[in-house]
């Protein structure tokens, strides 16, 4: 079994007398340690696959595996435990609490996490230990974003979800973003998960997993993963 495994997902939101359907019999896996970078058109079925993934939406019909423990079958209370501990999120916004500096940001993973990394190693992973006393407000943009990896990556989980990390940084900034992520995976064994509608980004990734109409279009393993600092976009 694949560390990831999503097996004939499928996913209707019923509004009313209204059902849409947002997944239609959806299979991929994902290898740990694997950057996957799963890519797709606004409204293509990226987000609802990564809310399943990361146990903020449930499922209509099918199953997901994590780790060998099938999350589509956790009650609430099994699923509050897995985002606590299993699972990293890094948004397109960073979501820093504003009147906390960066190292009291990343010590937030140490009070829902057991287990957590040192909050200030961990900063020093991202490059920003001479930034550790500065409030989200002093940060640019880039480094903000790097403060939120750094929180997520601090609980140890077992899996790291990107959703559009880069959607709100400029070119340059976004490229030092997922150098980092791409470097991270690599030294740390951290399967890192990324959904963007940036087709260019599938060159970074171990994994490529392109969706369309609530539907997997192509999936493939990419045997000549380049290093972000020599894609274009």
């Amino acid at each position: 079994m694949s560390f990831v495994e999503f097996s004939h997902v499928k996913k209707v939101y019923r509004m009313g007398e209204v059902s849409i359907q947002a997944l239609s019999d959806v299979s991929f896996s994902v290898e740990q340690g694997e950057v996957c970078v799963i890519v797709g058109a606004s409204g293509a079925g990226k987000t609802t696959i990564l809310n399943i993934l990361g146990g903020m939406d449930g499922l209509t019909e099918g199953k997901v595996c994590l780790d060998g423990q099938e999350i589509s079958a956790y009650n609430k209370k099994q699923l509050t435990e897995y985002r606590r501990h299993d699972i990293g999120f890094v948004f397109q916004f960073y979501n820093l609490v504003q009147n906390l500096t960066a190292l009291e940001n990343v010590e937030l993973a140490s009070q829902i996490c057991k287990d957590s990394m040192d909050a200030a190693e961990v900063l020093k992973m991202v490059g920003l230990s001479e930034r550790a006393g500065n409030f989200p407000a002093q940060l640019s943009g880039g480094e903000q974003q790097r403060v939120a990896i750094a929180r997520a990556i601090a609980k140890k989980p077992k899996l790291l979800l990107c959703d559009e990390p880069t959607g709100a940084l400029d070119y340059q900034t976004g490229k030092q973003v997922l150098t980092y992520l791409q470097d991270m995976a690599r030294e740390t064994g951290m399967t890192v998960i990324i959904i963007t509608h940036n087709q260019a980004l599938t060159a970074m990734a171990d994994r490529v997993i392109e969706v369309g109409s609530g539907s997997i279009k192509s999936e493939y393993r990419n045997e000549t993963v380049v290093p972000v600092s020599a894609i274009e976009w």
